[in-house]
């Protein structure tokens, strides 16, 4: 008889309160029925990694695994390296270090955050607090990139897509999108407000509060004029709801 259960794997941080906006937002997911679902990260929370989850969900019986990789985007090598080590592809886009992992159970591989439903929402209300005109303002929408053409291309086409969304929600007068790798996030910005004359709003595309929002991208736009809300998409009510959805129509199928 099978059973299912949820894996939702995100990278894990250093800072407990990274690991705890995750395991909030998991606890707020509004799921029906007796499904067993574990959050593991990628790396540094010992205890927790994506094997303890895997041992924990069989241990309780479950035969079929949703593993939802919380990551922003499908250009991300975590995403690619982690579907190889679950066995959902033969071998991954680029030289990975990640073993195989012990896996009994049937896996299905879910989608990151880029390619669902509430995310344009979320980055607005992230975005709206710091917006002051939109008629006369540029959203400079940042992601972390990657040095690889083919994850790189990927991050582009998520980032191009979901600027455009999101300006249509606030009423925007322009989108665009960057980088930090490889690093075109000042450049962007200066366009915007140099030769376009645009206030800029530079709004970070990243799950949880860290290093890169506070620092780096501060950083990089040292002594430009931007709004910066500096907000990542946790915590927010709709990523419990994201998840929610996947799981939904997982559920669905083979009913």
């Amino acid at each position: 008889m099978s059973k299912r259960g949820v894996l939702v794997i995100s990278h894990g941080s250093r800072e407990q309160a990274w690991v705890n906006l995750v395991d909030d937002a998991i606890h707020q997911l509004p799921l029906r029925g007796d499904i067993p679902v574990a959050a593991s990260f990628l790396e540094i929370v010992e205890g927790r990694l994506i094997q303890d989850g895997i041992d924990q969900l069989e241990s309780q019986g479950v035969t079929d695994i949703l593993v939802i990789p919380l990551f922003v985007s499908s250009g991300s090598t975590h995403v690619n390296e982690i579907a190889y080590a679950l066995g959902v592809i033969d071998a991954p886009s680029f030289d990975s270090d990640l073993s195989p992992f012990r896996v009994n159970a049937r896996i299905c591989y879910g989608s990151p955050i880029e390619q669902g439903p509430y995310v344009t929402e979320m980055i607005w209300d992230k975005i709206k607090s710091v917006s002051r005109n939109p008629a006369q303002e540029a959203l400079v929408l940042i992601g972390h990139g990657s040095s690889y053409d083919s994850f790189r291309q990927r991050w582009e086409q998520g980032l191009s897509q979901l600027a455009e969304k999101v300006r249509r929600l606030g009423g925007l007068v322009a989108c665009d999108y960057a980088l930090l790798r490889p690093d075109n996030v000042r450049a962007k910005v200066e366009y915007w407000q140099k030769e376009r004359g645009m206030q800029v709003i530079a709004a970070p595309l990243f799950l949880s509060a860290g290093y890169f929002t506070r620092e780096v991208i501060p950083k990089r736009l040292e002594g430009l004029n931007y709004l910066y809300s500096g907000m990542p998409l946790l915590p927010h009510p709709l990523l419990p709801l994201w998840i929610d959805q996947q799981v939904q129509s997982w559920l669905k199928v083979g009913k």
